[in-house]
């Protein structure tokens, strides 16, 4: 039998609620399917941590991940902790050590909701979305002098490197190649951005010949934002910078009706380290504490992960049975304008799990 360790993090907010009902059912399939076990291992870093201790997690904490199959993580971030403090001292703190440069957000509209969009179905919004996810704005470059004195300066340096554009450009050329529609939508903003974007653009151009099955295009952040809005079937596979993307994928989530639903997968695609999936809906602390998370992105992340790690028709199963309760519109959370609870939702994804036969 396959065993699988896997390193878990709730970290903050809604984190410790969602991520747990996603242990019930990661623990659910792999008791139904006779092939694979997971050994769970949980870690209660977080603000709750730092408060605690100073750090929001310990000098040694990515040492102490390195021998995990796979991390499954929640959210970062709390009212009583600086935000740059939170995401820098645990997430970022595990992305780029682990060097997890390929963030895909897959979006589509699942059954038994509905966009916000008139008239778009889910043959219309069938997404992927490519993060570049250990440089560009988030590489962490710049500074402060002068602090408190009217001439106080801020830098914060965007890095593009021909190493780190090139990876990431084959890495979702071969995802949109590896697609039916075999399309990438290339995000830029290199009439602004001069030096940076137009290397991230020379590089997409040179890339593209290695992929001449891949049909491929280029929109400016601004316009695709438009796009995404007003053409959502004109597109497909996307790739953009770690800041471009992040906005744009928070845009698709709620286009395909809450970003409650959105799942992530931080890859490092050559297996040095560990991957990370996550849920992209953050900390939440609005509704922390009243049960009424929806669990469906901490699931749908974890489908990612049992991809990830070779078990695919685990991976489907698991989507399947995320669908089947999504079009019970009875069990839609309050996000997407239901009443049912996380627990609600996660028994239900429960039940069609242990309705299986194995």
């Amino acid at each position: 039998m396959r065993k699988y360790n896997l390193a878990v993090i709730p970290g903050d907010g809604i984190g410790k609620e969602v991520i747990p009902a996603g242990v019930e059912v990661l623990a659910a399939i792999a008791k139904q399917d006779s092939g694979f076990d997971f050994e769970f291992s949980e870690f209660d870093w977080g603000s709750d941590y730092y408060n605690a201790h100073g750090i929001m997690m310990p000098d040694n904490g990515t040492e102490q991940l390195k021998r995990f199959d796979a991390i499954y993580f929640g959210a970062v971030g709390a009212p009583d902790v600086p935000d740059h403090i939170t995401l820098w001292g645990l997430r970022l703190a595990i992305c780029q050590p682990f060097d997890q440069y390929a963030n895909v957000r897959p979006t589509r509209i699942l059954p038994g909701i509905k966009s916000p969009l008139s008239g778009v179905g889910a043959a219309d919004l069938d997404w992927m979305i490519v993060r570049e996810n250990s440089e560009g704005e988030y590489a962490g470059q710049g500074g402060r002098s002068h602090r408190g004195l009217a001439e106080e300066v801020a830098t914060e340096v965007s890095i593009f490197t021909r190493a780190g554009v090139t990876r990431i450009m084959r890495f979702a050329f071969a995802l949109a190649q590896s697609r039916p529609r075999k399309l990438l939508t290339v995000v830029t903003k290199s009439n602004a951005q001069r030096f940076g974007m137009v290397l991230w653009d020379e590089i997409a151009a040179e890339v593209a010949g290695e992929f001449p099955d891949v049909q491929w295009d280029k929109m400016l952040v601004d316009a695709m934002t438009v796009r995404m809005v007003q053409d959502p079937s004109s597109l497909d596979t996307i790739v953009a910078t770690n800041l471009h993307a992040d906005i744009l994928s928070d845009l698709a989530a709620a286009l395909a009706g809450s970003i409650g639903i959105a799942p992530t997968a931080n890859l490092n695609p050559e297996g040095a380290f560990p991957s990370m999936f996550e849920p992209i809906h953050g900390s939440a602390f609005d509704i922390t504490g009243k049960g009424t998370a929806n669990p469906v992105a901490s699931f749908w992340s974890a489908s990612l992960m049992l991809d990830h790690l070779g078990e695919t028709a685990a991976a489907a199963r698991l989507m399947e049975a995320i669908e089947r309760v999504t079009a019970d519109t009875s069990l839609h959370t309050p996000d997407l304008g239901g009443m049912a609870t996380t627990r609600e939702v996660t028994d239900a994804v429960l039940e069609v799990i242990r309705g299986w036969n194995g």
